[in-house]
């Protein structure tokens, strides 16, 4: 639900963002996310309000699923439009995907100290919901860092040509110039690469979890230990693809990295859960969600130089969501497709496979923008 609402998200805040400027937008899309996670904490149980509770429950995802798409839009070009140009693509994989593993990673540290704090009994009582009252400090911390940043160089440019030309009032439209002929197949060849790329993503990083428990059989202990590796080596290749973006061009980098995915990435699958010791299923987890990660990692600053600065936020925030979105509907879809646990590994093989061939399909369509987003 959260991942169906995020387009809505990027469409209204992308909109904001783009004729009146990232910073505002993301300030109000951060602290709308550590809000809305937060009140989670406070839901009633079903004993307590009977079917309320999950109407409750839906209607927040909904509302969460909307700030997040917020969030994608103007973090996603505030960023990457911040910095100098050699640093780009690093900041589009830490931001991208740098920023799923460091959440994944303080969501087991969070969880960890919770289960510390409130053991047995007490966790299913109150630990789960401290967990979501985390949210409060990231509103917080998002308030205090977000509101002393400066607003985005490019965008301020581009309000300064508008008034110098005499053209001040603030674009009206952005997304209908998206949607326009001129941007229409730009933004679906896009989708094309972000359906590949996310569709990797929910498939290692995201169906991680349950692979470890249903599949490997890891202990609470293992699986702990191999998502924390996991989300370390996904901070650490995420960060490390994007400025391979940098060093030899966006598309030869979606090349590359999808070209070594398609082959490793269902491999990895088959040997994870016949690995004879835990640190060499940890390897094999790790190596399986960097690959995952490293995929999409430069595919913020691709989208970034796609658009013009006018509408970037829009363009940058719907082309990720709506192929995230589709994306996040492949753990699913491969559950169905595997009888039994025991088939898993094959199933999974299949998707991952597919959605990387999608990947390169996307990639070798796509022009080469190193270096665009200065000349827009």
């Amino acid at each position: 639900m959260t991942l169906l609402m995020r387009p809505l998200g990027s469409a209204i805040f992308g909109s904001y963002a783009d004729r009146h400027g990232r910073k505002g937008a993301m300030v109000v899309a951060v602290t709308g996310v550590g809000l809305s996670t937060a009140a989670f904490g406070l839901l009633p149980t079903v004993g307590q309000i009977g079917l309320f509770a999950p109407a409750l429950f839906i209607l927040l995802r909904l509302v969460q699923g909307v700030f997040v798409g917020g969030v994608v839009a103007s973090t996603h070009t505030i960023g990457t439009e911040s910095v100098p140009p050699s640093w780009r693509g690093a900041v589009s994989g830490l931001v991208g995907g740098g920023g799923a593993g460091i959440g994944a990673l303080l969501a087991s540290i969070t969880y960890m100290a919770m289960t510390a704090l409130f053991p047995g009994d007490a966790f299913e009582n109150w630990g789960w919901r401290c967990m979501f009252f985390a949210g409060i400090v990231s509103s917080v911390l998002g308030l205090v860092i977000f509101n002393s940043l400066e607003e985005s160089p490019l965008w301020k440019q581009l309000q300064a040509a508008k008034a110098a030309s005499g053209q001040a009032k603030p674009q009206t439209h952005p997304l209908r110039t998206l949607f326009s002929r001129e941007y229409r197949g730009v933004l679906l060849v896009n989708i094309l690469l972000t359906v590949g790329g996310g569709s990797a993503y929910y498939l290692t990083s995201g169906y991680l979890p349950t692979f470890l428990k249903v599949v490997v059989k890891a202990s609470p202990g293992e699986a702990a230990a191999t998502l924390m590796l996991s989300s370390v080596g996904v901070i650490v290749a995420s960060v490390a693809a994007g400025h391979l973006s940098t060093m030899i061009g966006r598309k030869r980098a979606f090349l590359l990295i999808g070209a070594v995915s398609v082959v490793l990435m269902p491999l990895l699958y088959q040997w994870m859960p016949a690995a004879p010791t835990a640190v060499l299923r940890g390897v094999y987890a790790a190596a399986l969600s960097m690959l995952g990660c490293a995929g999409f990692a430069p595919i913020l600053i691709f989208l970034n130089e796609r658009f013009p600065t006018s509408i970037r936020a829009s363009g940058t925030g719907l082309s990720w969501n709506i192929g995230f979105a589709i994306g996040g509907m492949m753990p699913t879809l491969a559950s169905l497709a595997a009888r039994t646990p025991a088939d898993l590994p094959v199933v999974l093989g299949i998707f991952v496979a597919v959605v990387t061939l999608i990947y390169l399909a996307g990639a070798a369509i796509v022009p080469e923008t190193l270096g665009r987003l200065a000349e827009k």
